[in-house]
């Protein structure tokens, strides 16, 4: 099966050095979800967006989530069922029940679903991401049903991370494509 990418950045969208837009660049077979407002996200805005999105697609798609988006995805996934998406690498997830860890902008987000995902995704961390704990992240991945992967001290692993095209999350992508492929 080949599948296409749905590249789905978080707050703040995905600059110009941010792995994501790397990848959109890259591949050819992704789509890039953009919302009308990448720096005070409402929770619905957003999900009605990926709604319009998901509806769109006609071949089996991964989400490609980094930090906000990720609870996107799992809010997403607690709501509806598609049988096009047929998996998440979910990237960085930012704990949006955590005022020490994550800004009040994104509060509206919370409480962060933690219901096992209806399709198989991977659970990237890093372990020095300042918006949110290392044991938070295992605790979202092991709720979600989700493998983890740590990737060391990369940060948030965003565009401060300057990680360009970062090969190593084209690895886990891989592994996640060969699971769902199993």
């Amino acid at each position: 099966m080949e599948a296409n990418l749905l590249i789905l950045p978080g707050l703040g969208n995905s600059g110009d050095k941010h792995w994501q837009t790397f990848w959109h660049k890259k591949f050819e077979n992704s789509t890039r979800l953009v919302q009308d407002n990448w720096d005070e996200p409402v929770r619905e805005e957003w999900l009605q967006r990926l709604n319009e999105e998901v509806a769109k697609l006609d071949k089996p798609t991964i989400l490609v989530a980094h930090s906000l988006a990720v609870s996107l995805v799992n809010h997403w996934a607690a709501l509806n069922n598609n049988k096009n998406i047929v998996g998440a690498l979910l990237v960085a997830p930012a704990d949006v029940d955590s005022p020490q860890h994550t800004p009040e902008i994104i509060r509206n987000f919370a409480p962060m679903p933690i219901s096992k995902l209806p399709f198989p995704s991977i659970v990237v961390a890093s372990e020095n991401d300042p918006y949110a704990s290392f044991e938070r992240k295992q605790y979202f991945a092991e709720m979600w049903g989700s493998d983890f992967v740590n990737v060391g001290q990369k940060g948030h692993i965003n565009s401060d991370s300057d990680l360009k095209y970062w090969e190593e999350g084209q690895v886990i992508l891989q592994k996640l494509i060969s699971k769902i492929n199993q």
